[in-house]
């Protein structure tokens, strides 16, 4: 069953129109692959240190998708949120990917022929942590650092791979599972559990949220490319 089939059933089976007056979200970008095709109507993607300062600033949305537990947590701290009402609904993994498909190893990011690579910024974007442990991790981060170029988000990082104007990426798998990318091992950087939490007493968000942790949502969210949370 594709992604569009088993969002459609998502929006049945959680009872949530996604029109002015459905819920509205504020998501990491690693869920834009899986639920873009609504994006117009309700969500709004982005880094989610980004998203959770506009929350906290008094942006009108109703459920925050995390990329990690930290960003959800600030919310909670800052009583835009109940702690009992922060749910983890997937694992993000980090990947490698170029659009020439020439590198398939962390160590191929030495090749003098990249000049520029792709991560989210590591100040707002759990992504962007994960790709600069990886690297640390792995002895490269001091050799490469010259070469990176940091995006807002872990959207735009494959928006600069696919463009030119990075050589490569370590972006979110979720962008690159299903086109020649490169899963990075999960030992590489701290997990990327990714935490929801309802920031109004709105019922549709706490009903999508309700849903993406159930069985149909953890299965349209895996087809996606995200794993199960722990």
């Amino acid at each position: 069953m594709n992604l569009r089939v088993l969002l459609s059933t998502f929006i049945a089976a959680a009872g949530i129109q996604l029109s002015a007056q459905g819920p509205l979200v504020a998501a990491a970008s690693d869920l834009a692959p899986i639920l873009s095709t609504y994006a117009k109507a309700r969500f709004t993607f982005g880094s989610s240190g980004q998203l959770a300062r506009q929350i906290e600033h008094g942006a009108p949305y109703e459920l925050f998708l995390s990329a990690n537990r930290a960003y959800a947590q600030q919310l909670v701290l800052a009583g835009k949120a109940k702690p009992e009402d922060l749910r983890p609904y997937a694992s993000g993994r980090l990947a490698l990917w170029s659009k020439s498909g020439r590198f398939k190893r962390l160590e191929d990011l030495l090749d003098p022929a990249i000049r520029h690579i792709a991560i989210a910024n590591p100040t707002h974007a759990p992504y962007g942590q994960a790709a600069r442990q990886a690297l640390e991790k792995s002895g490269l981060w001091s050799r490469l650092e010259s070469k990176l170029v940091y995006a807002e988000s872990v959207r735009q990082t494959i928006q600069f791979a696919e463009s030119g104007n990075a050589d490569a990426t370590l972006t979110a798998w979720t962008f690159v599972h299903n086109r020649g990318g490169v899963l990075l091992s999960e030992e590489l950087h701290a997990p990327l559990t990714q935490y929801g939490v309802p920031v109004s007493s709105s019922a549709s968000g706490r009903r999508l949220l309700d849903w993406l942790v159930g069985p149909e949502g953890q299965k349209l969210l895996q087809a996606g490319g995200l794993f199960p949370p722990p």
